[in-house]
């Protein structure tokens, strides 16, 4: 498994704009599907985007579509998420997931991710 340590957290207000960074060790970084997930208190861990291997497919859950991209350097075993036009339903722990196995964007269920960081808080006031 990849050790994967996310950072680029914070509190914004509603508008504003954040990059939350992923950086991963541990294992060939180009063999691993990505993606970013994030989770309110009392609620399930919610799928929030995904990336390829090369970085030539991306998916995002509708409520992001738009306002979230995600991207992928896999010469500094980094992924990142940038996040514009802010709501305070976004606020949450945001967590980047990483799988040697998956072949496609769109597996959407945290419980298909082997590799999990620690998360960043993103809290967005209105």
């Amino acid at each position: 498994q990849m050790q994967l340590v996310e950072s680029g957290g914070g509190l914004v207000q509603a508008g504003a704009s954040l990059t939350l960074s992923c950086t991963a060790s541990g294992g060939t970084f180009s063999f691993y599907s990505m993606a970013w997930f994030r989770q309110v208190p009392g609620m399930e861990r919610e799928f929030v985007a995904a990336i390829s291997r090369s970085g030539g497919s991306t998916y995002y859950a509708d409520s992001v579509k738009g306002r979230f991209t995600i991207s992928r350097d896999n010469a500094k075993k980094n992924v990142r998420l940038q996040m514009n036009s802010l709501k305070p339903e976004d606020s949450a722990v945001y967590f980047c997931a990483a799988d040697r196995t998956i072949m496609t964007v769109t597996r959407l269920d945290p419980d298909d991710y082997e590799s999990w960081g620690q998360g960043t808080q993103v809290t967005v006031s209105s």
